[in-house]
Parts: C-alpha cells; sequence; structure tokens
C-alpha cells in the first residue's frame, strides 16, 4: 500500500475525523505572525494538502477579499468537507498541485505535510517551482524522550501517518539539500498552547512551557511536542 492511498481511501478519515480543523485557526495565526514579521503581503496564497481547508478559511477570515487562496487536496473525503467553505476568493482542487504545470503563487504553503511523504525531498524540491515563498510547518519528532521512551515515534507513524523524522537542524538541512534559501523560522508551541486531552501530555505541559522560557532549543531537542515554522525561497 502506497503513503497516498490511507489518505485516498478514507483510512486516515477514519482515524481523524475532524482532519485536524480544530487545530487549523491556531496554524493559520502562526501563519500571519511570520508574514507579518518579515513584511509580506501576498495576493496569492496556495496550501498542498489542504486537509479540510480549515487553515485557508481562517486565513481568509483574516485577509478578507485582498487575497486569492487556493486548497489542492488528494483525498476525496477531505476535498468533500472543503467544498462546504468555498467562497468567492477560496477554491479547492482534488489534485496534486505539483501536476498543476503552470501554477504558481505568491505563498505556498505545505503544513505538516512531507512529513507523510514518501519521497519528500523530491516532493519539496518540485515544490520550489509553484511559489514565490514557502511555509513549511514541520512537526519534530525527535527528541531525547521521544528516543528513549520510543513508543511517541511509533505513535505518530501508525496513528498521524508521519514516514519520517524531524529535529529543527534536520529539517532546515532537508530544505537546503532541496535548494531553499532559509529566511525565517520559529518554534511552534502546540504542546502547550492547544488543548490536551492525554494525561501523559498534561503531566508533561508545564515543564515543557517552563523549560521552553528559559532555553528554547534545549527544550525542544530533549522534551519534544514542539513544530518548526519554516519561512523560505
Amino acid at each position: 500500500m502506497s503513503a497516498n492511498t490511507i489518505y485516498e481511501n478514507g483510512t486516515y478519515l477514519a482515524k481523524h475525523p475532524s482532519w485536524h480543523e480544530e487545530d487549523s485557526s491556531w496554524k493559520a495565526m502562526q501563519i500571519i505572525r511570520m508574514l507579518k514579521k518579515n513584511k509580506i503581503n501576498p495576493t496569492t496564497i496556495c496550501e498542498v494538502g489542504c486537509g479540510a481547508g480549515e487553515i485557508l478559511n481562517s486565513l481568509v477570515e483574516y485577509y478578507g477579499s485582498n487575497v486569492y487562496f487556493s486548497g489542492y487536496e488528494i483525498s476525496p473525503q477531505a476535498f468533500e468537507i472543503c467544498q462546504k467553505k468555498v467562497k468567492l476568493n477560496l477554491h479547492y482542487f482534488l489534485k496534486d498541485l505539483l501536476d498543476e504545470r503552470d501554477a504558481f503563487f505568491d505563498i505556498v504553503m505545505a503544513i505538516d505535510v512531507f512529513e507523510h511523504v514518501e519521497d519528500y525531498i523530491g516532493f519539496i524540491r518540485r515544490l520550489r517551482t509553484k511559489g514565490t515563498y514557502k511555509i513549511f510547518h514541520i512537526p519534530l519528532d525527535l527528541s531525547v524522550q521521544s528516543v528513549l521512551r520510543s513508543s511517541p515515534l511509533g505513535f505518530v507513524r501508525k496513528r498521524s501517518g508521519h514516514l519520517h523524522y524531524f529535529t529543527k537542524e534536520t529539517a532546515l538541512a532537508t530544505l537546503k539539500d532541496a535548494g531553499y534559501e532559509i529566511l525565517d523560522c520559529i518554534y511552534t508551541s502546540g504542546s502547550v498552547e492547544l488543548p490536551v486531552h492525554n494525561w501523559k501530555a498534561k503531566l508533561i505541559r508545564f515543564p515543557r512551557k517552563l523549560f521552553f522560557a528559559i532555553h528554547q532549543d534545549l527544550a525542544v531537542r530533549i522534551l519534544g511536542g514542539f513544530s518548526l515554522l519554516v519561512l523560505a525561497k
């Protein structure tokens, strides 16, 4: 079974009925923060692997009609959810963006995507031709505690479909190897800022928050639970 099959045949939807819509407005705010910080004012934004389309829908609420949004998704089930959110300046496509020969945007986003892709380096290398700026959100699954316990990595593989695991350093090196120029990067703290329901996640939440306030890099490297938001060209 190819990696794409679980997204196309409904397997992923069965495990994640909301397709992570509940985290989308928070992710949109991280993206807005990055664009404002770097004084980028786009007129076209595209998201590859847009899932249920809620990140783009949240961005529309912020930017209004001044920006045109396009979402590409290969899952028919996710695309069906997206269709309920279509607006004059927000459209979704049940296609692979990389197959669209003439598609080009001010910003192309891959939010929690390439860790799911079998040929992830080939994917991000081809994505370079689709936009001026690119925004990646990359889960940093590799940490001291995740390697020592081993179960977290097995969980994100079985439950979330992650095929590749990254640290900040390997994520940035991967993008550079694929030809990208890194313009900016920041940590995002989903494990601290978003609601958690697992008792283990609740138990480690305060130590993560405290350690992160003292030394961000060490907290991420040792305790994990963070992602990396990258702006690149």
